[in-house]
């Protein structure tokens, strides 16, 4: 009788109504995302700082707009921002001889104190839209989907141009190959500092996003954002390699994390929708991003010359047998 009233208790309607509000929140999410991949797939860093300029981000877009600053300035100000923090994460690596992953934690670690110092040592700051203008709402889902999809695709355009540079090619082989790039005359330790700052700008991009679209910036909104990055990441790729299975160029890798962070939140979105614990919502996330980090491993598994040899030494034996 529970189970019968359970299902009976889950409105498809309330689901429905509920995932483009799931989508607008993937996109920004996807935006951050795309700052994640730099580390994680370009540089080959696991870079922890996303978890406090994140909120670095959203506290300086908060702080500006209620000072009376347009919502523009207060985003390049957070773009700037996050910027700096994660230059500093890059200094702490490379001239000090700090792991990536400590110096990352690091950051974090000073970040959140420095962010409540930007919000006036308050825990949370509220953006009313009634009463400051700003891109994206969650009371007009609509246009902030439509907004936040044009912010997504001018990204994915400035990076697949920035990257087809010099200089942005000189940055991808630094993850790819660090001795041979130093061979080549490549400053590596530059480029982490570049590939690093221009990482968490885009996190703080989507932190300031965030601010605007949920009307407040709270100190703890960045945490587990990497996390969630990583999940982005690894979904859109996942995605990516299942669409256009004969590869695909840079810039369709690219749109396909923003379509990473849409489906992760529409998966959060049923979830919450089933009536299932939120304080559970981590434990799903750490399953989702277990599961798709596994399916390339598991793909490449059963490609491999040892396994084709295996069953190739398997049908033989069969057709000898049949023969036989």
């Amino acid at each position: 009788m529970q189970i019968a009233a359970y299902f009976a208790s889950l409105d498809p309607i309330n689901l429905f109504k509920s995932l483009p509000g799931g989508v607008a929140q993937g996109v920004v999410w996807g935006v951050m995302a795309l700052g994640v991949y730099i580390t994680f797939r370009l540089l080959d860093i696991a870079d922890l700082t996303v978890d406090g300029s994140f909120t670095t981000g959203g506290a300086v877009t908060a702080m500006l707009i209620l000072g009376g600053c347009p919502a523009w300035a207060a985003i390049l100000a957070a773009i700037l921002a996050g910027m700096l923090a994660g230059v500093c994460t890059g200094l702490l690596h490379t001239r000090l001889g700090i792991p990536a992953i400590l110096a990352g934690i690091l950051t974090q670690f000073a970040l959140y104190s420095i962010n409540l110092h930007i919000m006036g040592m308050a825990a949370n700051k509220s953006v009313n839209p009634d009463k400051f203008p700003v891109f994206i709402s969650s009371r007009h889902v609509p246009a902030a989907i439509l907004t936040g999809v044009l912010i997504a695709a001018v990204i994915v355009a400035a990076l697949y141009w920035y990257f087809g540079t010099e200089q942005g090619s000189a940055l991808r082989a630094t993850g790819s190959n660090p001795a041979m790039s130093r061979a080549l005359g490549i400053n590596i330790d530059s480029m982490k500092v570049l590939g690093l700052g221009l990482s968490n700008a885009l996190v703080a991009l989507a932190g300031g996003l965030m601010t605007q679209y949920q009307g407040f910036a709270d100190i703890n909104m960045g945490r587990g954002s990497i996390v969630i990055g990583l999940a982005a990441v690894i979904i859109g790729e996942v995605v990516c390699g299942a669409v256009f299975r004969k590869g695909s160029n840079f810039a369709v890798r690219l749109s396909f994390i923003i379509v990473g962070g849409i489906l992760y939140y529409m998966v959060m979105t049923a979830i919450l929708w089933l009536k299932l614990n939120s304080n559970d919502l981590k434990l799903f996330t750490a399953v989702i991003v277990a599961v798709f980090l596994a399916v390339p491993y598991l793909q490449a598994q059963s490609k491999s010359s040892f396994k084709l040899a295996g069953k190739r030494g398997r049908a033989a034996e069969k057709e000898d047998g049949a023969h036989a």
